[in-house]
């Protein structure tokens, strides 16, 4: 039996970890991840660029189109670029592990979209699988996590505020290979080859798939998820990324970039 006089209230939970907050920011000041605003670790005004409606962005990937030369749905909720772009870093490989929860609400706005978007019904109405994209070994390794998992149960979140049952599981995993960051369209292509499969007791033959990403670039490895899922029988219906790189059309002359899937001015499909 639990004896409650020993266990501490949740006030008493909060306002400890609020001590400690204020005590780690006394030795390791905090700054936000995006700006470098001091004293707040994610500041309103980067927040907001997360705030907006996710875009439709699979036109911008060149390797997307090599799943059956048919153009996978992929749903962003900001472009790669200025602060969110330094705010992914730092989460990803910079120990920002704080970011999660803010980075999981921005996609299960997205979550929500894709579950109003005529979405697949599965006979026997079986939830939608969220399946985040794997990272490699080494990157796990480097990062002591797998950071996409979080974004996947987001995105699982707001298919279920939308009506639609689901449920996140690292159904993929990926075989070796090279980190990609740096390569070029054909070199992500090579490296992620072959590399990706279902796991072991993960039966996915009929399931609705939703897949997760970090960062949207060449769709190299968007691509390969997707070969290998339908391969094993599932139906993918789109993925959802945090942020898309966007296309050089879609940059100004100052190299910043307009909203993910904005078309383009001569209304002409955008590709790499």
């Amino acid at each position: 039996m639990t004896d409650h006089r020993t266990t501490p209230s949740r006030s008493a939970l909060r306002t400890a970890r609020a001590a400690l907050r204020d005590l780690l920011g006394l030795v390791v000041p905090v700054a936000c991840a995006g700006c470098g605003r001091e004293d707040v670790p994610w500041c309103p005004v980067c927040a907001g660029l997360l705030a907006g409606p996710a875009r439709r962005c699979e036109q911008d990937a060149p390797r997307l189109d090599l799943v059956d030369r048919t153009l996978v749905p992929v749903w962003a909720v900001a472009p790669y670029a200025g602060p969110v772009r330094a705010a992914v870093g730092a989460w990803k490989d910079g120990g920002r592990a704080d970011l999660d929860a803010a980075f999981a609400a921005a996609v299960a706005a997205a979550g929500r979209q894709v579950a109003h978007a005529g979405l697949p019904r599965p006979p026997g109405g079986e939830a939608v699988l969220v399946v985040p994209v794997p990272s490699t070994a080494a990157a796990r390794r480097r990062r002591g996590r797998a950071p996409v998992g979080a974004l996947a149960a987001g995105v699982a979140a707001g298919l279920r505020s939308g009506g639609r049952s689901a449920t996140a599981r690292p159904a993929l995993a990926r075989r070796g290979g090279a980190d990609l960051a740096g390569l070029g369209a054909r070199d992500r292509v090579r490296a992620v080859a072959g590399r990706v499969h279902v796991r072991a007791h993960h039966d996915v033959r009929g399931v609705v798939v939703v897949l997760v990403d970090d960062v949207l670039t060449t769709g190299a490895t968007l691509a390969a998820c997707v070969r290998t899922l339908r391969d094993a029988g599932a139906d993918v219906a789109g993925c959802c990324v945090l942020a898309a790189t966007p296309s050089p059309s879609a940059r100004s002359p100052a190299g910043t970039a307009t909203p993910v899937g904005v078309p383009a001015a001569d209304g002409a499909r955008r590709s790499r």
